[in-house]
């Protein structure tokens, strides 16, 4: 496995890149509970947003919402230039092609081998064009992740960073313009925890992949973030990069940084 460095921080988007994903006044209630209110946050191309919140505070909901699992109530979701609120099955299926997903839970199949893991997501998408390539694919995701010579194994032969690295391998063999990311170090030791983040920072800054992310893990935070985005209220209650909500003088922000 190849040592990872802590990598540092691209510079953070300007004004002029492009908007990824816009999610415009978007509210989800499920009966009385009032989950998201009036939230507003851009992504941009290239760029690492990390979303906080309290447990039950809607981050789930809103990443449901984001890829059509749910329906907003209200409000707008544009991915890639594309409205999600519109989009039929067959539209919706091409969109999550160029979607990319990191479970919290790896969500990898224990009775397949690592090479079939990352081939079952080539041969279900819409890339039947590429299958004379689809060992060099295999191969690549997984030097991407530091993992080349894990394609035959089991995931119950591996370590939880390991499985955690294979996830992610799968996710990076579609080539996905942006990648959402559940909790990508919940369970995993701090110095794994930390391989994980700068693995995160080393697919964003090799295929300027934009990332939604959701973690607790405050020291990961620090590591991936390129904005910070705390969701309280089902609202975008604060945003900036870390050093601006470390300092941040409201109590409800600073907590979070403590």
């Amino acid at each position: 496995m190849k040592t990872l460095t802590e990598p540092a921080p691209p510079p953070a988007p300007t004004g002029s890149a492009e908007v990824v994903l816009t999610l415009e006044h978007i509210a989800k209630s499920f009966g009385d509970n009032h989950v998201l209110q009036d939230f507003s946050l851009n992504l941009h191309r290239g760029e690492n947003v990390v979303v906080l919140g309290k447990s039950g505070s809607g981050k789930s909901v809103l990443v449901k919402c984001i890829i059509g699992l749910l329906k907003a109530d209200s409000g707008r979701i544009t991915v890639l230039g594309q409205d999600v609120g519109t989009l039929g099955h067959e539209a919706m299926d091409q969109l999550r092609a160029k979607l990319g997903f990191l479970f919290q839970s790896n969500a990898l199949y224990d009775s397949m081998t690592v090479r079939e893991n990352l081939l079952f997501p080539l041969r279900r998408q819409w890339l039947a064009d590429r299958r004379g390539q689809e060992k060099e694919m295999v191969q690549q995701a997984l030097e991407d992740v530091g993992l080349g010579d894990t394609a035959e194994k089991m995931p119950a032969e591996l370590s939880g960073g390991q499985r955690k690295r294979i996830a992610l391998a799968r996710t990076l063999i579609l080539r996905p313009e942006i990648i959402l990311y559940d909790e990508p170090t919940t369970g995993l030791d701090p110095i794994t925890a930390r391989e994980i983040s700068g693995l995160i920072r080393e697919v964003q800054q090799k295929y300027q992949t934009a990332a939604f992310v959701i973690s607790h893990d405050m020291d990961s935070v620090r590591l991936v973030a390129d904005r910070v985005a705390l969701l309280a209220d089902g609202r975008c209650y604060a945003q900036g990069t870390y050093a601006e909500l470390a300092k941040h003088e409201d109590p409800r922000v600073h907590a979070f940084f403590i």
